[in-house]
């Protein structure tokens, strides 16, 4: 089950666990179009509109996913949002709101609805939360609040790790630099990628599948000694 599946890195994460063999429950929070086109490129697949900082919208993205395709396994919380560029002083306590309720209570209910019935049901399952390395770098004038709710994604995927790890419970996180994405334009800047490509070593800014992958490394057996770990994917950054 993935969250904010429906464009960008998770709509990547989605057609790659559909390559691998999975059966994918997406959420999203608004694009109905953009589900529609996934659902006709992944047939079989499951989108639910829920809301993740909604702890109802949370239980019933999880009921009516596994209603379809059976228990969760496997989770990545990849819901978003920045609020619009520009510096701290500018942005509206709404703004703030929003971004830590989207990106960090949103990726604390799902981690709970997931790690409650992967405990009740003695399930081993294994959680990816999609972080950015403006966790560390701090994204001064764009979006420092951004940065904040990242790194508290990041420290809650330290602790939830080694709080469930003795339930075989694998907690990974993956911290993308730039990527090419709609979170731009959202944010008020599509052209965003090309003002900051002089800052990564690569050379280049990322594809949502190269993103994708990291994901799905950590998601795999391949990674069954990884827990704890947050997995820097940006191009050197």
């Amino acid at each position: 089950m993935i969250t904010g599946g429906s464009r960008g890195i998770g709509a990547a994460v989605a057609r790659g666990a559909v390559e691998r063999g999975y059966a994918v429950g997406v959420g999203y929070a608004h694009d109905d179009a953009a589900a529609e086109r996934l659902r006709a490129d992944l047939p079989g697949i499951v989108t639910v509109r829920a809301d993740v900082a909604e702890p109802a919208a949370v239980r019933t993205l999880f009921d009516t996913t596994e209603a379809t395709l059976g228990p969760v396994t496997a989770v990545v919380n990849n819901a978003g949002v920045t609020g619009p560029l520009g510096p701290f002083r500018d942005a509206s306590a709404d703004t703030f709101r929003r971004v830590l309720d989207v990106n960090v209570l949103g990726t604390m209910l799902c981690a709970q609805e997931a790690v409650r019935r992967w405990e009740e049901r003695g399930t081993a399952g294994r959680m990816v939360n999609v972080s950015s390395v403006a966790a560390t770098l701090g994204a001064p004038g764009e979006y420092v609040h951004y940065a904040a709710s990242k790194a508290a994604v990041e420290a809650f995927t330290v602790g939830l790790a080694k709080e469930v790890a003795p339930h075989g419970v694998r907690v990974n996180a993956v911290a993308p630099g730039t990527v090419h994405t709609d979170i731009h334009a959202a944010a008020g800047e599509p052209d965003r990628p090309a003002r900051v490509v002089a800052r990564v070593p690569m050379g280049r800014i990322a594809e949502p599948e190269e993103i994708a992958a990291a994901v799905l490394w950590l998601l795999s057996d391949e990674a069954s000694y990884v827990t704890g770990a947050v997995l820097r994917a940006s191009g050197g950054v």
